[in-house]
């Protein structure tokens, strides 16, 4: 079956970097665009950042843009968040998501991963 597994949350100051890690298995990984997403409790998973398949082309939240960097290695089916410049309000459970039509809404994503928690304390 289709495992996706984060590895890399923590707990940093603000101003820190973290380097989130994706593993995935199961599934055709250069078929599918890999995204990152994340979560506040009590609210909707929101979109971050996405990689195509070939991994030319990156699309970001407004929030991400300038600070992380999204990257994949189609070699050893992994996808990497580099998130610099952390903010509190970054704040969430970050998941590793997979969709092969590249969609960035929660409800269309065909595959999740468990979820890392991120915390950024001011």
């Amino acid at each position: 079956q289709v495992q996706l597994v984060e590895s890399g949350g923590g707990l940093v100051q603000a101003g820190a970097s973290l380097n989130l890690s994706c593993a995935a298995s199961g599934l055709s990984f250069n078929r599918y665009e890999m995204l990152w997403f994340r979560q506040i409790p009590g609210q909707e998973r929101n979109f971050v950042a996405l990689i195509s398949m070939g991994g030319r082309s990156a699309y970001y939240a407004d929030s991400a843009k300038g600070r992380f960097t999204i990257s994949r290695d189609n070699s050893r089916n992994m996808i990497y968040l580099q998130m610099n410049d952390l903010k509190p309000e970054d704040t969430a459970v970050y998941y590793c998501a997979a969709d092969l039509a590249g969609s960035t809404f929660q409800a269309d994503i065909d595959y999740w991963g468990q979820g890392t928690q991120v915390t950024v304390s001011s």
